[in-house]
C-alpha cells in the first residue's frame, strides 16, 4: 500500500497488517486477538502527513462547494423546467378543451337534428296508423251491421222452421197415441195370457232350482262327511305310524345302548387278556355255550341212523412183482371194492345198484 492509501484507509491497513503478521505467527501457535494503529505523525522537518491532511481537507471543502453549486444549479434548472412544462401543459389543455368543446357542440346539434327527424318520422307513422285504424274500424262496422241483419233474417226463418217442426211432432205424437190405444185394446188379452204363462214357467224353474240346490246341498254334506271320515282314518293311521316309529326308535336306542355295553364289555375282556384276540374268542365261545351247541347239533344229525363201518382191502402183494401186471391188479382191486361198497350203501340208504352192475348175494 502507498502512504496515501495508508493515510486514507487506516482500517484497510490494519486488516492487511493482521493478515500478514498472523501468517508468520501461525507456525508458533500464536493468535492476534486485537491490535491498534497509532496516529500517523510527521517527523520534524517533514510535514508529509500534515500536507496530506490539508489536501484532504481542501479537497473535501472544494467538493462540498461543487456539490452545493451543482445542487443549486439543478434546483434552478428544475424549477424553470417545471414552470415551462406547466405553462406548456396548460396551453395544451386549453387548446384541447376548446377542440373538445367545439366537437361537443357539433355533436349536440347533430343529435338534436337527429332527434327532431326521428320525432317527425314517428309522428307521421302514428298518423298513418291512426288513419289505417279508422279505415279498419269503418270496415268492421259495416261487416258487423251486415252480420246483424243476416242474423235477424236467419232468426226469423229459424222461428218459422221450428214452428213447423213442432207442429209435425205434435201430429206424429197424436198418431202414435191412437196406435197405442188400438194396440192396447187388441193385445190386452194376449198380454194377460203371456204374463200367466211366464209366471207358470218361472214357478217351474224355481221348483227345479230348489230341487237342484237341495240335491247339491245333500252331496256337499256327503262329501264333507267322507272328508271327515278320511281325515279321521288318516289321523288314526298317522298315530299308528307315529307309535310304530316311536317303538322302532326306542328299540334302536336300546340296541345301540346294548351294542355300546357289549363293546365296552369286550374291550374290558380284551384288555384283561392282554390284547390276545384268540384267547378272547375262545372265552366268548365257551361262555356262550357254542361248543355244547355244536355237539348237540351233530348228535341230532346222526340220531337214529345206526351207521355201520365197513373196512375192506384189495389184498396185499409183494413189491417185487413184475410191472406188467400192475394195471390188471388195480382193475381187479376196484372190482373187489365194489361189492362191499354197494352193501354199505344198501344198508344205510336202502338203495340197490342197477341190474346191469350185477346182483349181490346175502352171505352171513
Amino acid at each position: 500500500m502507498t502512504m496515501e492509501e495508508i493515510f486514507r484507509g487506516t482500517k484497510e491497513f490494519k486488516q492487511e497488517v493482521f493478515e500478514k503478521v498472523q501468517l508468520e505467527l501461525n507456525q508458533f501457535g500464536l493468535w492476534i486477538y486485537n491490535a491498534n494503529v497509532k496516529q500517523l505523525v510527521d517527523v520534524r522537518g517533514h510535514e508529509y502527513f500534515s500536507y496530506l491532511g490539508q489536501k484532504t481537507q481542501m479537497e473535501a471543502a472544494n467538493q462540498a462547494r461543487v456539490d452545493v453549486a451543482e445542487a443549486k444549479m439543478k434546483g434552478e434548472i428544475g424549477s424553470k423546467l417545471r414552470d415551462g412544462q406547466t405553462q406548456q401543459n396548460a396551453a395544451k389543455i386549453d387548446a384541447e378543451t376548446k377542440i373538445i368543446s367545439t366537437q361537443r357542440q357539433g355533436d349536440g346539434k347533430k343529435e338534436e337534428i337527429k332527434v327532431r327527424t326521428a320525432v317527425k318520422v314517428f309522428e307521421n307513422l302514428k298518423e298513418a296508423e291512426v288513419a289505417e285504424a279508422n279505415a279498419e274500424l269503418a270496415k268492421k262496422k259495416a261487416g258487423w251491421a251486415k252480420e246483424a241483419h243476416v242474423a235477424e233474417v236467419e232468426a226469423n226463418k229459424a222461428v218459422a222452421l221450428r214452428d213447423a217442426e213442432l207442429q209435425k211432432e205434435v201430429e206424429r205424437m197424436n198418431a202414435l197415441t191412437m196406435t197405442e190405444k188400438l194396440k192396447a185394446e187388441f193385445l190386452s188379452k194376449a198380454s194377460v195370457e203371456y204374463e200367466t204363462k211366464v209366471q207358470e214357467a218361472n214357478w217351474e224353474l224355481y221348483k227345479k232350482q230348489k230341487a237342484a240346490e237341495a240335491y247339491l246341498y245333500e252331496k256337499e254334506k256327503e262329501a264333507e262327511a267322507q272328508k271327515a271320515a278320511a281325515e279321521a282314518a288318516f289321523f288314526g293311521r298317522k298315530q299308528k305310524v307315529d307309535g310304530d316309529f316311536y317303538a322302532k326308535l326306542k328299540e334302536a336306542e336300546g340296541l345301540k345302548a346294548l351294542a355300546e355295553a357289549q363293546g365296552t364289555y369286550i374291550r374290558t375282556l380284551l384288555d384283561a387278556m392282554g390284547g390276545d384276540y384268540a384267547a378272547l374268542r375262545d372265552y366268548l365261545m365257551i361262555s356262550g355255550g357254542m361248543f355244547q351247541e355244536v355237539a348237540k347239533i351233530n348228535a341230532q344229525a346222526v340220531h337214529g341212523l345206526q351207521p355201520k363201518i365197513s373196512i375192506w382191502t384189495n389184498g396185499g402183494h409183494g413189491q417185487g412183482e413184475a410191472g406188467g401186471t400192475d394195471a390188471m391188479k388195480e382193475v381187479a382191486g376196484v372190482y373187489k371194492m365194489l361189492p362191499p361198497l354197494f352193501k354199505t350203501v344198501q344198508e344205510q340208504t336202502g338203495m340197490l345198484p342197477p341190474a346191469w352192475m350185477g346182483a349181490m348175494t346175502d352171505k352171513n
